[in-house]
């Protein structure tokens, strides 16, 4: 079974007996190329032409995350299931308002279903937020009257204002509160952990769309613009509070993640090398987690439907099935 490469350290990845190999000044390994499906690369890394042309050969995409762990590109390979005829369909749909908004909308119904889940399963644990799912729920019903993406996305983001305010109540943890929602930098612990978890999801789904016909590039909620991909933000949106939000809960009621895996500097609050070793094997693990998916009645793991919603949407522009987004229901 091929896996997930991480690379926390500074060195070199070459060629080497037609495979990978990684250097760095303490030590140096073979990275078997037949078993890596995909390569996270969060340290300094040297890069040959050599090595391209065998990550080309064996369609393995490698993603790059700065010094602070936020993503900042990916090296994607020629497309092997590349199709004109999705293009063009994407295309369309991008260009039409009603077939893009009435597509935008079903990312955004399949966002709030979900947040509403994850509100619901702590609610029957006995947390106080009661109040934060009927806001949210009375947000919902506005979402079928929108006309534009703008509009959608002015929703979804008071969703989750209300959803994010709902965290302090479910962590408990006075080191770690929302207080507001904070990108690059993020202002404290939360925010830093919200945005490595969703750049680690960004780039998962990236990946599986590689894996289909579809193009990342031409999104429908998120503007398609100069930004180099699109499609894997409106997926995304989906899987965040079921994957990264769950996965955040997890880690801090466990105490798996404290305070001092976070350094200050520049006015931000980031992980050290420790605290994203932590948060990547258990994101992996995530994903590698099956659940029962009643429509096919059987196990899938989280990173299997990942690509089944991804088929969804390709049917949906091909016309043979109208797309529904995937809601949770453990």
């Amino acid at each position: 079974m091929k896996r997930t490469v991480y690379i926390f350290s500074d060195g070199e990845l070459v060629r080497k007996q037609n495979t990978l190999y990684f250097e760095t000044e303490k030590e140096s390994k073979y990275i078997p190329i037949e078993n890596t499906a995909e390569i996270y690369v969060m340290g300094e890394l040297s890069i040959t032409k050599k090595l391209l042309e065998l990550l080309c050969e064996y369609e393995i995409l490698v993603h790059f995350f700065n010094h602070y762990g936020y993503y900042v590109g990916t090296f994607y390979p020629r497309e092997h299931y590349n199709s004109g005829h999705m293009i063009l369909k994407q295309a369309e749909f991008y260009n039409s308002p009603d077939k893009r908004v009435d597509l935008a909308k079903r990312f955004v119904e399949g966002a709030v279903a979900n947040i509403k889940y994850v509100l619901r399963y702590y609610i029957n644990r006995g947390t106080a937020i009661g109040n934060i799912l009927e806001h949210i729920e009375e947000l919902e019903k506005l979402i079928v009257n929108q006309t534009s993406c703008e509009q959608l996305m002015a929703i979804e983001g008071n969703v989750r204002e209300q959803y994010y305010s709902a965290f302090d109540e479910i962590i408990g943890n006075p080191e770690f509160v929302f207080e507001k929602r904070t990108r690059q930098p993020a202002s404290n612990r939360l925010n830093c952990l919200i945005s490595f978890g969703n750049s680690l999801l960004y780039v998962a789904v990236l990946s599986e769309i590689y894996k289909t016909h579809l193009d990342p590039r031409i999104g429908f909620l998120h503007t398609t613009n100069f930004r180099r991909f699109t499609l894997n933000l409106d997926v995304s949106e989906i899987f965040k509070p079921i994957i990264v939000d769950r996965l955040i809960f997890k880690l801090l009621n466990k105490n798996m993640i404290q305070p001092e895996d976070f350094y200050q500097e520049g006015g931000g609050l980031f992980l050290k090398e420790r605290g994203k070793k932590v948060f990547v094997e258990e994101f992996d693990r995530k994903l590698a987690t099956t659940i029962e998916y009643r429509p096919i009645k059987r196990a899938v793991s989280y990173r299997r439907l990942i690509r089944m919603e991804l088929y969804k949407i390709e049917k949906h522009l091909l016309g043979e099935k109208s797309y529904e987004p995937f809601t949770t229901r453990w």
